[in-house]
């Protein structure tokens, strides 16, 4: 089976906008099977074990379409790189994921914890014979739209989730997945831990304290700058970082591409650079010799970093989170 075409996720985020706050309520949990061990017997309780498998509840998905789900899934498969990161960092081994954005491999990041595990297509580009193959009680469909591809992946098991709103950030769409795999406690403490991880280091560096960072992929056609509500951005601000005035704006996303003439607006104290793709790999390149890009002053300071792309230009997830805080210490420390 041929794989379906992938939405446009920064476009759709933008579109969706207006109706963002209605899906931001995370995976909201009700019973739907009993519980309640009160009054049980040992030998009922041993029973309840035994049929543990076929007790379900009911999720509101980020959409909030009501979902029916097993109350312990056991087979999970996921469709993007953040639901992967989110159920990994919660010590749960799916059976089928997807190739990492913009590449055709899961992501370096989480390759050491995925070995073995089979690929069932590409980033929200699912082979469908392949997704059947893995016998999934649970599909984490992140910020899927196609309502085809979502229509056959039910038909494949109804349990079958939107784990992300357009306007979502990570740790509310991790604390939906960990509540989705009853495993919310673990995903608030993970958030907890991190946050408090991310202040400490900001402390820590020393006259790099409070430092402007910019954030920027560079695309085949020019580069683009994050937003404040960009993943990596918020790592950044949960650091004390700031941002240079000319990419100080509240949004979760990243500007269209910027003619070299517009330059100057990714310049700051230091410069963090990504891609995606071996064209825009290229481009950066090719830029880093002209005289424009040799002006900005992190790069005549020599703090212009490149980064990962498959981590830093993405949504984001729990594990991501502390790959991009370990960037950041790496750099802002050296100096």
């Amino acid at each position: 089976m041929t794989l379906h075409s992938r939405p446009a996720r920064t476009a759709a985020r933008r579109a969706a906008q207006a109706v963002a706050a209605l899906g931001a309520a995370t995976l909201l949990l009700t019973a739907c099977g009993s519980d309640s061990d009160s009054g049980k017997s040992s030998g009922d309780k041993a029973g309840k074990a035994d049929s543990a498998s076929s007790q379900t509840r009911t999720v509101k998905d980020a959409t909030g379409k009501a979902v029916e789900i097993p109350a312990e899934p056991k087979r999970i498969v996921t469709l993007t790189q953040e639901d992967l990161d989110a159920v990994l960092a919660l010590d749960i081994k799916p059976v089928g994921i997807t190739n990492g954005q913009g590449l055709d491999k899961p992501p370096a990041y989480l390759a050491d914890k995925v070995e073995g595990i089979n690929v069932v297509g590409n980033l929200l580009q699912p082979v469908m014979d392949k997704v059947v193959a893995a016998k999934p009680d649970l599909i984490l469909a992140g910020d899927m739209q196609d309502e085809q591809v979502l229509k056959q992946l039910r038909e494949i098991t109804p349990a079958t989730l939107v784990t992300m709103a357009p306007a979502d950030d990570w740790k509310l769409f991790f604390r939906g997945v960990g509540n989705a795999v009853n495993k919310l406690d673990a995903a608030n403490k993970f958030i907890t831990d991190h946050e408090a991880a991310a202040k400490a280091a900001g402390e820590k560096l020393g006259k790099n304290k409070g430092a402007e960072v910019s954030i920027v992929r560079w695309n085949p056609d020019g580069p683009s700058w994050m937003e404040n509500k960009q993943f990596a951005s918020g790592v950044a601000l949960e650091m004390g970082l700031k941002r240079p005035k000319s990419q100080d704006k509240d949004g979760n996303a990243h500007t269209p591409s910027l003619s070299l003439e517009k330059i100057n607006e990714i310049d700051g104290d230091w410069l963090f650079l990504s891609t995606l793709t071996s064209d825009g790999e290229k481009a950066l390149k090719d830029v880093q010799s002209k005289p424009a890009y040799k002006e900005l002053g992190a790069v005549k300071n020599g703090q212009a970093v490149t980064v990962d792309g498959s981590v830093w230009s993405t949504r984001g997830g729990p594990l991501a989170a502390d790959v991009v805080l370990g960037d950041y210490v790496k750099a802002l420390s050296a100096k």
